[in-house]
């Protein structure tokens, strides 16, 4: 049987890269929520916010490690399946990453431990300098790593020489077109996602009545979070297909469903795209809307997939369905902070049990539509790796064979399926376990967890047992 390395490969990379979006998107929201906890406590003295802190850093343990043993595998798949792109970009990535590991890797490195298990060991600002380094290693790895992929989608101050890229000018491929956008983006979404994930923790701890006063302080600080970034969110993601629109015009039309270049575009609500005959079999919308958004004229021109050739046309079903999963989940987001306000003025933030346990539900939202964002980020890029310049195809190796990728493939999913439940394992642990200020002793003679993972050392029936818990 013969199978294909190129669609395998792209399955491949797909896959681990999804597994691995949702770990840095959380951890990045969660290290700056930690240098806020421990800044307040620093200030404040209050115990609710050190419980606090110390609950979150075993949740933001076990997710950086996740993220760390699941990314590690993207940079050897560069060299496995795609080494002709890893040799022809191997003048500016290769340095970019570098950048990654020397000025976040190492700064991250250097205080985490200080962070995990320094409270009580160092004096109390160092323990928060700590924390605003492993926050502030987080915010420059998301930076190179961006930047690198959004010169991917814009490349600039490059040329071609060779076969290879050369770069020309590094300010030019480093802060690239669409970066501040898909920055900015970024940098919102692991925002939204912790809160979302704080909030919906906290929120189970209300519905049971664990540490009441501690959890209230959470959720209300996260609903006001939410209630500024869900729409921020929403003006910077206009901005971004503003953009879009401008250096990637098949992309937004998949992302439309609109085949021939038109104006006064509807905005379509439904529809079932048909890549071979080039329409949409059904679609649903609202005349002029889409125009209108993307051009900001009700009159305005959207292009159409069919402009582009067959051959670099991405997948449009994927793309466009895959981009109102986001946009949904957006809106349903900026709802819930509204809801959230609404409560809040009548007084029954923290009494009204179906909006908590909504808010319970809502702690996953993030991660959904963070990875529906990147499959139209990604597939809509399709088929190019470096846009309009090298495609996928190009981009292989060349000695890659189908059951090579698939063997891997299938290694990746049972492999990445054991991490995910070990994770999944600990989390639920430490969720269960709570906010229990005896965990975290001042005495330097009782002995401390030696990883970080062994922190969530109670099992589930002791901390279910104690007054107060189920």
């Amino acid at each position: 049987m013969e199978l294909d390395p190129l669609l395998l490969s792209r399955l491949q990379f797909a896959f681990v890269v999804s597994f691995h979006a949702i770990f840095p998107v959380f951890s990045i929201g969660i290290a700056s929520y930690l240098a806020l906890l421990n800044g307040l406590f620093y200030k404040t003295g209050n115990p609710a916010w050190e419980r606090l802190a110390i609950f979150w850093a075993k949740i933001f343990a076990v997710v950086f490690g996740m993220g760390v043993v699941s990314g590690i595998v993207m940079s050897f798949q560069f060299g496995t399946n795609w080494s002709n792109f890893s040799w022809a970009a191997s003048n500016l990535l290769g340095p970019m990453l570098s950048y990654e590991v020397v000025t976040a890797f190492f700064l991250e490195a250097a205080f985490l431990g200080v962070l995990l298990f320094g409270r009580g060991k160092v004096p109390q600002g160092v323990h928060l300098f700590a924390s605003l380094m492993v926050a502030l290693g987080t915010f420059i790895s998301v930076f190179w790593i961006i930047s690198a992929n959004s010169w991917m989608q814009t490349p600039a101050g490059v040329e071609l020489v060779d076969g290879r890229f050369q770069v020309t000018s590094w300010s030019e491929a480093i802060f690239n077109a669409s970066f501040p956008y898909r920055f900015a983006h970024m940098v919102l979404a692991s925002f939204l996602t912790g809160g979302f994930v704080v909030a919906g923790v906290s929120a189970w701890y209300l519905l049971i009545g664990r540490d009441v006063e501690a959890n209230r302080k959470a959720f209300s600080m996260c609903l006001w979070l939410l209630l500024v970034l869900a729409p921020a969110q929403a003006v910077v993601g206009d901005a971004h297909g503003l953009n879009t629109l401008e250096h990637q015009p098949t992309k937004v039309a998949a992302m439309e469903g609109n085949w021939e270049r038109q104006s006064n575009a509807p905005l379509l609500l439904f529809a079932w795209p048909d890549q071979d005959a080039q329409e949409n079999l059904v679609e649903f919308g609202i005349p002029g809307l889409a125009s209108l958004i993307l051009t900001h004229d009700i009159d305005g021109e959207i292009p159409g997939v069919s402009e582009a050739a067959p051959a670099e046309q991405p997948p449009v079903w994927l793309v466009f369905w895959s981009f109102r999963v986001m946009v949904g989940i957006g809106l349903v987001m900026i709802g819930v902070a509204i809801a959230g306000l609404w409560l809040r003025v009548r007084g029954r933030l923290y009494e009204s049990r179906g909006f908590l346990q909504l808010m319970r539900v809502m702690s996953v939202s993030p991660f959904l539509a963070v990875l529906a964002g990147w499959f139209v980020t990604e597939i809509g890029r399709a088929p190019w790796l470096v846009y309009g310049i090298m495609d996928q195809a190009e981009s292989l190796t060349p000695s890659l064979s189908g059951w090579m990728a698939l063997t891997t493939l299938i290694g990746y999913v049972a492999v990445y399926a054991v991490v995910f439940w070990v994770g999944v394992y600990y989390l639920t642990r430490v969720v269960r376990q709570g906010m229990l200020p005896d965990l975290e002793p001042h005495d330097d003679e009782v002995e401390r967890p030696m990883r970080p993972l062994s922190a969530t050392h109670v099992p589930f029936e002791d901390a279910a047992s104690q007054p107060g818990r189920s």
